[in-house]
Formats: structure tokens, C-alpha cells, sequence
């Protein structure tokens, strides 16, 4: 027992410790650095800078931000986490552009980059956003107009490669070259995912036509986009081949806030199709207008109807046209019954028919559960007749019982 009160954390080798400093959020490993030197040193171990999440430290300002870079972050860092000041009394600059530059030096590896509450109207432009990100995700943050915007558009590019021989081959060989140093294109951004972002409008959508990475685009709760914006960055052939946002193959579009807020539908966008489109996420309000442009979507394999209230000939009338469709998945959805004179009637058996209140609850109960599964078997049953290659996924979906 002696021997084994004599041993302390200084006896576990140091992998071992790595790993039990692991389970610590970022302020508590900013503290566990200042026990002794070999912490200190094992706390900056790249291993343990690799996800970092901060939005769960709520004083953080610009000073802090300088501090983790210069002592912490490092080439080891994947995916960084940010909570801003904008819904804070203190205010001030939170995300400089003298950081943003150190940032993307000092972290060549950042795939991904998350922003919660944060003020991006001091900035220039995302031109200004680490080269290396792969993902960029937005949560109830302010833009400024031309945010999206790269440096040099490709109409003056186009215009400069005009003239004809050596001349005009030299000329697009260098804007070209300029447009990957210049545009946010050349950032390798594939994902872009806008949650509660209230100044996003037509004018910030049309700018990612030049996002030539863009393949995945989520728009939760982003109530300035309209159908027409929609339309005029809907993927279609044009003179010079395929325009608009020709790469996406995901698309979410979905509004669940602001009861009674007058909008326009920004699914009703979808009707001039969209070339490419394989994969379409439609949620709360968006889902009904969405279902009526969905039939002109030719491309699309997988459809996701999520925080909706759908009937069966909704649903039917709406995917009859889509043969490609794969994959038709439904979240948190509430369906429609019909009434069924089957289970209204009885069967006709002669049984005896229960008495009493705790026999009136299970037969209640019970006929809630059969309608329920007659509800889903029933839109299985249409949906296999006129999609038979498709898959159905249900989760936590619901039938609406009549009170009658």
C-alpha cells in the first residue's frame, strides 16, 4: 500500500495523458497548461487541438483569440468553432482581418469553420476566410452585401479573354491565372450551410454562382431569399453551357420560425428545374410549395420532407413524376388519416364488444395504432405503384387522428 500511495500522475507515460486531457474543454486545458512545465508542454500537443469548439466560452474576445492562435493553434487543427459578439453588451470588433490571415497561416489543414453570433460587417469579403476551408457554416451572424462576392467577376474575365490570337491566348491564360488567387472560388469551399441568417437575400445567393466548388447549400430559416432568386441561380443550359450554381447536388431549403411572418415561398423557385440537383431537403413551410416544383426536378435520386403536415395525395400527386427517385425519407412528419369505413364499421364478426372505461381506453388505444399502421401502409402501397425502385424511411413520424 506504501508503494502504491507513492505513485502520482507523473508516472503515467505521456500518451496516456494526452489522452486524459483529451476529455477537457478548452479552458480547462488552458488551465491544466499552467500546473507545471510538462503539462504546459503536453497541453499544446497538436492532438488535442484538432476539434475546438468555443462556443461554449462565453468571455471570449479578439485578445483570447490572439492568445489560443499564438500559443495552441497549430497545423494539427481540422475544425474550429467560434461564438461572436453580437447579441453581447460588449460589443467590439470580434473576427479581425490580421487574424484571419495568422489564422490561415499558422492552420493550413482547417477543413471546416463554424460561426455563431458573429458581426461580419468589418470584413471585406470571404476572400479573407482560411484558403483551406472545405466547410462553412453560419448561425444567426450578420453579412455585409457583398460578402460573397469575389474579387475580379468572371464577366470581366470573359471579356478580357475576347480577342482572338497569341494576344488573347495569353490575356485568359493569366486571368485565370488571377481569378484562383483572387476569387473565393479558389477557397475550396463545398459546403455552405446558412442557419437563421436574416440578411442572406437574392443579391448574396447570385454571388455563389462564381463558387465553382459549391456542391452542398442549406438554407434554414433565411426569409430575404424569394422564388426569383432562386430561379435566376437555378443550374440550366444557357448560351455558354450550363449556368447558375451547375455543381450543387444538395439542396435544403427550410422555414420553421417566425409564426405569422409574411413570406413568399422561396420553393416555388424550384419549378424552373434544376439541372444536377440529386439530392433535395424541404422543411416546415417550404415543403408544400416545394412538392408542386419537385416533379420538374429530373435528376433528383433522394427527397427529404422533414417538420411538416403532409396527406397521402399530396405526397403522391407530387413524386409520381420523379422515376429517378431513390430514397424518399421522412423526419418528424404528421400525416394525414383518411377514414377508414372498414375500422369504423367492424368487421362484423359478432364478438363482444368491451365494456368500461379501461376497455374503452384500449380499444381507443388500439384503434389509434391500427390507423396509425393502415396510414403508412396504405401511402407504401401508392408510392410502391408508381415508384418501384424507391426506398422509404420513416423517423419519428406521426398520424393525425381525427377527433370524430
Amino acid at each position: 500500500m506504501e508503494e502504491i500511495d507513492g505513485y502520482n500522475l507523473d508516472f503515467l507515460p505521456e500518451n496516456i495523458l494526452i489522452d486524459v486531457l483529451s476529455f477537457l474543454n478548452v479552458r480547462e486545458l488552458v488551465r491544466a497548461g499552467r500546473v507545471c512545465k510538462r503539462w504546459k508542454r503536453l497541453v499544446k500537443d497538436q492532438k488535442l487541438w484538432r476539434f475546438v469548439d468555443l462556443t461554449t466560452w462565453k468571455r471570449v474576445s479578439s485578445r483570447t483569440l490572439w492568445v489560443l492562435l499564438r500559443q495552441y493553434l497549430g497545423c494539427g487543427l481540422r475544425s474550429l468553432r467560434l461564438r461572436g459578439l453580437l447579441l453581447s453588451a460588449r460589443g467590439g470588433t470580434f473576427l479581425s482581418e490580421s487574424w484571419l490571415q495568422a489564422l490561415s497561416t499558422k492552420c493550413p489543414r482547417l477543413r471546416k469553420l463554424y460561426l455563431l453570433h458573429t458581426d461580419l460587417r468589418g470584413l471585406t469579403g470571404c476572400h479573407l476566410l482560411p484558403p483551406s476551408l472545405q466547410m462553412l457554416e453560419l448561425s444567426s451572424c450578420e453579412l455585409p452585401l457583398g460578402f460573397f462576392n469575389q474579387i475580379l467577376p468572371s464577366s470581366t474575365v470573359q471579356e478580357r479573354a475576347e480577342p482572338s490570337s497569341s494576344e488573347g491566348a495569353r490575356l485568359q491564360e493569366l486571368c485565370q491565372k488571377e481569378r484562383k488567387l483572387c476569387s473565393p472560388s479558389g477557397t475550396k469551399i463545398e459546403t455552405l450551410v446558412l442557419n437563421n441568417v436574416p440578411s442572406f437575400t437574392d443579391h448574396h445567393l447570385q454571388s455563389l454562382n462564381s463558387w465553382e466548388r459549391l456542391s452542398r447549400l442549406e438554407l434554414r430559416d433565411t426569409f430575404r431569399v424569394t422564388a426569383n432568386g432562386l430561379r435566376s441561380c437555378a443550374a440550366k443550359d444557357g448560351a455558354c453551357g450550363v449556368e447558375g450554381l451547375s455543381r450543387l447536388k444538395f439542396l435544403e431549403i427550410g422555414i420553421n420560425g417566425r409564426q405569422g411572418y409574411q413570406l413568399q415561398m422561396a420553393s416555388l423557385g424550384l419549378g424552373a428545374g434544376w439541372l444536377g440537383l440529386e439530392e433535395l431537403s424541404l422543411g416546415g413551410r417550404e415543403v408544400g410549395p416545394g412538392l408542386l416544383c419537385a416533379s420538374r426536378l429530373k435528376d433528383l435520386k433522394r427527397l427529404c420532407l422533414w417538420a411538416c403536415t403532409l396527406s397521402e395525395m399530396q405526397i403522391v400527386r407530387s413524386c409520381r413524376l420523379l422515376r429517378g427517385l431513390r430514397q424518399l425519407e421522412f423526419v418528424d412528419v404528421v400525416f394525414q388519416s383518411r377514414q377508414s369505413s372498414s375500422v369504423l364499421d367492424g368487421d362484423g364478426s359478432g364478438e363482444e364488444e368491451p365494456h368500461g372505461e379501461d376497455s374503452a381506453a384500449a380499444g381507443d388505444s388500439n384503434h389509434e395504432e391500427n390507423e396509425t399502421l393502415d396510414a403508412f401502409s396504405s401511402l407504401r402501397r401508392s408510392l410502391a405503384l408508381q415508384l418501384p425502385f424507391c426506398t422509404y424511411v420513416f423517423t419519428n413520424c406521426s398520424v393525425q387522428i381525427n377527433a370524430d
